[in-house]
């Protein structure tokens, strides 16, 4: 039986003008002693429509930022979706291949630049880009436009996902899928008026620009932040009066850290939300010691809007009937279809056997930007998104993660995908052949290890290869450790056994 539709799914727009008219004077984000309420949100994405219609900017065509995090994702966000235009965050972390790559594929109209990431932007792209010293005044010059409603099927957002190849994947979203996040706000995680949440993460990022949309939806307040300081984390939950938290483990580690070597009292953040890693047992169970909020553990991706799966409060109970259940993702939202299949012969798996996770609902993106063939390899045709991760289920319906179908490393939230490290350190010339695992790592909780052949004759150091990989990887991806041995582990069709590797 599917899966119910959202009850009356409701667009970007409709959410921005129905508290700008109700509660115009109420907070809606905040970054450092900058706050900017709903009707101030209202009147500057209305500029910024207008700005872009000027410059010529038409339905469909897409807005790139290359920024750290602000209120103008917001503002361009809400922008775009008035004048019909998709709106393509880029990742900060990145090299300049890979952003060369991402405006080679989005093709933008235009790109808005933090001035010190400038460098980023290859030589040759023929974009206009405007540097976001001068953006107010860019956006403040124009007359505003409030002439477009939102289509909920129109495109108003492309996220980039790294694939198995180092070519990214732009993630089509829609303002239905983004609607998923108003309802899970409301309906699951008690989000209200006066909900203090803070957006840790950053806003390329689903778990950021995302996270930020659920508070938004019920008019409450976002407090956006590029802080990483643990001290500093916690004193702005302190000095907000935040909760709702959403962070990834290697940061909960540190908040534990700094909370049981300082000794000082946590903050009163009533829900707390960790995601985009794994979270081992003992760490969960500082954490809820050291925080006593009610904790939520979340599973989805950029291709599903974010959150499908959820592991509730209830369930987070170290010394309860089910202490087993902190190894869990949690069970599928309710307007979620969840099924493990066998990806060799789809065929669904019985209770307790491993297979792949594959989801529908109606925040399954509409496809990979451009790439109809990575679109029907990742979506079957009666919509079911193919995530890729091996898990087994209960019979009570809990979801357990177990492996990776696609080797993907997660490491301090950002996931890593060894085939893109593979592909560049082949092209070392003293490199015959290479495979990168992930191992584990007390802080990011895994780290990339690359196992090298060496060709015959040539030399070449552990840091030499790093360097190598960090002039054209982002850093997060690049290698931790290299591993020279003499040959690597293979089957009798001369794939490489990783496993063994891992071992």
């Amino acid at each position: 039986m599917p899966a119910p539709e959202a009850d009356n799914p409701l667009d970007l727009l409709t959410i921005l003008g129905r508290h700008a008219n109700t509660r115009p004077d109420s907070p809606c984000l905040l970054i450092e002693d900058d706050v900017i309420t709903f009707s101030e949100l209202s009147a500057r994405s209305e500029r910024v429509a207008g700005a872009m219609r000027a410059q010529g900017i038409v339905a469909g065509d897409r807005v790139a930022i290359l920024a750290y995090s602000s209120p103008i994702f917001f503002e361009l966000l809400l922008g775009c979706a008035i004048a019909g235009a998709i709106m393509v965050p880029i990742n900060f972390r990145l090299s300049s291949r890979e952003v060369g790559e991402i405006l080679d594929d989005a093709e933008p109209s235009l790109l808005l630049v933090e001035a010190d990431l400038a460098q980023l932007v290859p030589d040759g792209h023929d974009v206009s880009r405007r540097d976001l010293q001068d953006y107010a005044r860019w956006r403040d010059a124009a007359e505003p436009d409030s002439s477009a409603s939102a289509v909920l099927d129109a495109p108003v957002l492309i996220l980039y996902t790294s694939g198995t190849t180092a070519l990214p994947k732009g993630v089509v979203l829609s303002h239905r899928n983004l609607s998923y996040l108003e309802r899970m706000a409301r309906q699951l995680w008690s989000f209200a008026p006066e909900s203090v949440n803070l957006a840790a993460m950053p806003l390329f990022h689903i778990g950021g620009l995302g996270w930020g949309l659920l508070a938004f939806s019920q008019g409450g307040k976002t407090v956006l932040t590029r802080e990483s300081d643990p001290a500093a984390l916690l004193a702005l939950m302190r000095r907000h009066g935040v909760t709702h938290a959403f962070l990834v483990p290697t940061v909960i580690q540190r908040l534990v850290e700094q909370l049981e070597e300082s000794g000082d009292q946590p903050p009163k953040v009533a829900h707390m939300f960790y995601g985009a890693a794994p979270m081992g047992e003992s760490l969960l169970a500082r954490a809820i010691a050291a925080f006593g909020s009610a904790f939520h553990h979340t599973y989805g991706m950029t291709e599903t809007a974010g959150t499908t799966v959820t592991l509730d409060p209830e369930d987070h109970d170290p010394g309860g009937p089910h202490p087993e259940r902190l190894r869990s993702c949690g069970r599928a939202m309710p307007w979620v279809e969840l099924k493990l299949v066998d990806p060799a012969t789809d065929r669904e798996v019985a209770v307790g056997e491993i297979g792949e996770v594959r989801m529908r609902c109606g925040a399954v993106t509409q496809g990979y930007w451009r790439k109809p063939e990575a679109t029907a390899e990742a979506i079957t045709p009666d919509g079911w998104m193919c995530s890729g991760d091996a898990a087994v289920q209960d019979g009570d319906g809990y979801l357990y993660l177990r492996d990776r179908y696609k080797n993907m490393i997660v490491s301090g939230g950002e996931n890593i995908y060894p085939a893109e490290i593979d592909n560049v350190l082949q092209q070392h010339p003293a490199v015959q052949d290479v495979a990168v695992v992930g191992a584990p790592h007390p802080k990011w909780g895994e780290t990339p290890h690359a196992h090298v052949v060496l060709r015959a004759g040539q030399t070449v150091s552990e840091a030499e290869l790093i360097a190598f990989a960090r002039e054209r990887l982002a850093r997060y991806k690049c290698p931790t450790a290299v591993i020279f041995t003499d040959d690597l582990p293979r089957n009798a069709s001369g794939k490489i056994l990783k496993r063994e590797l891992r071992k």
